[in-house]
Order: structure tokens, then C-alpha cells, then sequence
């Protein structure tokens, strides 16, 4: 494996925390199943966005409207 600093002058300590963290990624890649996923994101979870309830309609709705345009 062939690591090459780009820019900036990492320190040794800099450097050996940045190729741990690419191999402990490599590691951990290696032992998953070709089709398998990791744990799903709970920020990407469409049920997350389904949680809240919806405010009903109502004489100040339009205050609660937003559209960007």
C-alpha cells in the first residue's frame, strides 16, 4: 500500500493515526460480505422524517409555509 501526502507536512504522529484509521477501514471491509451493508445511518432513515407529526391547517398555517424559489 502506497500512501502519498498530497499537501501540508503531516507529523509521524499525524501520519501513523491517518494510515490506522485506512487500514483498520481496509480490516474491517475485508471481513464484510461482498453484498452485504454496513448498519444503515439513522440520518438517512426516510422514517426518521415520518416521526414527527404534520401540523394541521389552520388560520396561521401560511406562518409555518416555506418554499425557496
Amino acid at each position: 500500500m502506497n500512501i502519498k501526502v498530497v499537501r501540508g507536512n503531516p507529523t509521524p504522529e499525524e501520519l501513523a493515526a491517518a494510515l490506522a484509521v485506512v487500514r483498520a477501514r481496509a480490516a474491517a471491509a475485508a471481513v464484510r460480505p461482498s453484498g452485504a451493508q454496513g448498519p444503515r445511518d439513522a440520518w438517512s432513515d426516510p422514517s426518521r422524517i415520518a416521526a414527527a407529526r404534520v401540523p394541521r391547517p389552520g388560520p396561521a398555517s401560511w406562518t409555518r409555509t416555506y418554499w425557496p424559489g
